[in-house]
């Protein structure tokens, strides 16, 4: 079972390996010239880079939000398993 997955890593990383090879030889063989190339690679990285540098702050405010919502569900649900369990205790005296 272990030889199994060793070759479906194998082929994993085959064809991981040549999409990042197919993907040089297009941008290297492109129809733009190579400063255009240049600069396009320049404008994305640079693009994602933002796109990533905002990542972090929008995910501590999602996180931030869902602790919030889930500290008052789990405060108002404590308050109802008390209540309910304060009428079932005066209802058995």
């Amino acid at each position: 079972m272990s030889n199994n997955d060793s070759g479906a890593a194998q082929v994993l990383l085959a064809f991981l390996t040549g999409a990042a090879v197919g993907a040089g030889v297009a941008l290297l063989t492109a129809p733009r010239s190579g400063a255009d190339t240049r600069q396009w690679i320049t404008d994305s990285m640079a693009t994602r880079r933002d796109e990533i540098s905002r990542l972090p702050p929008a995910l501590r405010a999602a996180y931030d939000a869902a602790t919030e919502a889930a500290k008052a569900a789990y405060k108002e649900n404590l308050a109802a398993a008390l209540a309910a369990a304060g009428a079932s205790a005066g209802d058995e005296k």
